[in-house]
């Protein structure tokens, strides 16, 4: 009996995060991919982007640190983070991720540093919200 509320919550906090666009259909074709022979997936593929858009972000800050900003080198860590996104549904920051790059193809740099902004609070909003739909 405890089980059905436990899932109920579950399906709640699932389709908040789609109605508050942090998710979108990507990460319904993770979960297709979860078995029970791999009933984990989703969370492992989950735990790899943040390990590994992690390094990127750094990358990105340290590049923002150097003037004059070099743009190509920018877009280059925000395609590759941008990517790394979109394959686990991370609507949200993928949308910030192409406003960061429309910003190094015009060579904005003040719009780059505040679409940075917008883009790490997206990442950390969402990690926060995967974590406990995780737990």
């Amino acid at each position: 009996m405890e089980r059905n509320p436990i899932r109920r919550q579950l399906a709640i906090m699932r389709q908040s995060l789609f109605d508050q666009g942090h998710v979108d259909e990507q990460f319904v074709q993770l979960e297709e991919l979860q078995d029970d022979a791999n009933p984990n997936f989703v969370e492992e593929v989950v735990t790899l982007y943040y390990r590994d858009s992690a390094r990127i972000i750094l990358n990105i800050e340290q590049a923002l640190e150097r003037k004059p900003f070099d743009f190509r080198k920018l877009d280059a860590y925000m395609h590759q983070f941008k990517g790394s996104s979109s394959s686990i549904g991370a609507k949200k920051v993928k949308a910030e991720s192409t406003l960061f790059r429309e910003c190094c193809k015009s060579g904005n740099g003040e719009g780059c540093m505040r679409s940075f902004q917008q883009l790490k609070k997206e990442y950390a909003t969402l990690r926060k919200k995967l974590g406990a739909y995780f737990q």
